[in-house]
């Protein structure tokens, strides 16, 4: 059974772009949603193994939806996030969240999804 992705992202096209790329990668999209309220509602209603978020989000930003989802309960989803500019803070700030890694969006299509998930390639 493929690892299944939830996606957070503002930008419809980055999101169905991102879908894509995942779904070459072996993952099941289960949900996209705009924002980290409906991230919360996806991960409580669809169980991801993990979430593609983006950094930028409108209101509540992406930083804030990682603690949330972190602290949410049950098994919290692998995270990894996203971004048109890199992080202003440590990425081992964002591991004690339940964030695996750091990639820019920019540099999606090549990166090694399943492996900065922490997932053996299919």
């Amino acid at each position: 059974m493929p690892p299944t992705a939830l996606i957070v992202d503002d930008d419809t096209g980055f999101r169905r772009a991102a879908r894509r790329l995942l779904a070459a990668r072996g993952f099941e999209v289960i949900a996209e949603v705009a924002d980290a309220g409906q991230a919360l509602e996806a991960v409580r209603a669809h169980h991801p193994d993990c979430v593609l978020l983006d950094l930028h989000l409108r209101g509540t930003d992406g930083l804030t939806a990682a603690r949330a989802l972190a602290a949410s309960p049950g098994p919290a989803p692998r995270i990894l996030v996203t971004s048109t500019e890199p992080p202003d803070f440590a990425l081992t700030d964002l591991a004690a969240l339940g964030t695996v890694a750091f990639v820019g969006k920019d540099e999606l299509a090549t990166a090694d999804l399943p492996a900065l998930f922490g997932f053996s390639a299919a």
